[in-house]
């Protein structure tokens, strides 16, 4: 048996079998057995297997080699997406617009499912109005993170834009109110969503849903005070002025209670 010289820890020198192929494809096997995914173990062993005619083998662990390189290059990716999304950031804190945009482009070529690239690029878009472009963007990152009331918020405001016919040829109004609506499911907290549906409600002369919306305002913002005169201003505009006192007296009952409950300073 051949053999190979190691120097050792002392200085020393001593010598080392070299292992004949078959013994390499035993040693691969055993390693492969306890450490399935040791990828140079496994590319070295599929080119033993072709060597030695054992095709089929071969053919199962090169398969396996490959799998496992795209795995690693689709991590990779992922990960080097990730990196060009944070130089996106650090462009546009900068004031870099372009720049910021470049890298985020570059992000979702590595991942397309790269999040904060698609939502910077929607942002940025719609700065620059350009509201198809931010429309496709927000429109796939909806479908990788459906709950998002962020999301869904900017969404909707892409779509009020493009149904104005300065803008675009679109009708898009009935999405953006749906949009909207899609934010409040996630967050009825969300009072920008809840004063945006309000006004389109009076604007499309549907003062249910004004109405509606604003009376949910004020139940999911019980302390919020802006919710309640958005309230009472809906219901005078929809003659509704009986409900419009009721809700001035319950806004001075509640804010003098947290003021009593506050006590002196």
């Amino acid at each position: 048996m051949s053999q190979t010289v190691e120097q050792t820890a002392s200085g020393e020198t001593e010598e080392q079998p070299v292992l004949s192929p078959d013994e390499e494809m035993v040693e691969l096997e055993k390693l492969l057995s306890e450490e399935p995914d040791d990828f140079q173990a496994r590319c070295r062993l599929g080119e033993l297997y072709f060597h030695k005619g054992r095709l089929d083998e071969a053919l199962t662990e090169v398969k396996k080699s490959v799998e496992m390189a795209e795995g690693l290059r689709a991590e990779m990716d992922r990960s080097l997406a990730m990196y060009y999304s944070n130089l996106g950031t650090i462009y546009g804190t900068k004031g870099m617009a372009e720049d910021a945009a470049s890298q985020f482009r570059r992000a979702l070529e590595l991942n397309k499912y790269d999040v904060l690239a698609l939502f910077n690029l929607g942002r940025l878009n719609s700065e620059k109005s350009d509201f198809m472009q931010a429309k496709d963007y927000f429109e796939r990152l909806i479908e990788l993170t459906p709950e998002d009331p962020i999301a869904w918020y900017n969404l909707a405001g892409v779509y009020e834009q493009l149904d104005n016919p300065q803008i675009s040829d679109y009708n898009t109004l009935d999405m953006a109110i749906q949009a909207y609506m899609k934010v409040l499911e996630f967050d009825p907290h969300h009072l920008e969503s809840s004063f945006k549906l309000m006004e389109m409600g009076l604007n499309l002369k549907k003062p249910e849903m004004a109405v509606k919306v604003m009376e949910e305002a004020v139940d999911h913002n019980p302390d919020e005070p802006l919710a309640y005169y958005n309230l009472i201003n809906t219901y005078e505009k929809c003659k509704m002025f009986e409900q419009a006192e009721e809700t001035r007296k319950r806004l001075k009952e509640r804010f003098a209670k947290r003021s009593k409950e506050a006590g002196p300073a």
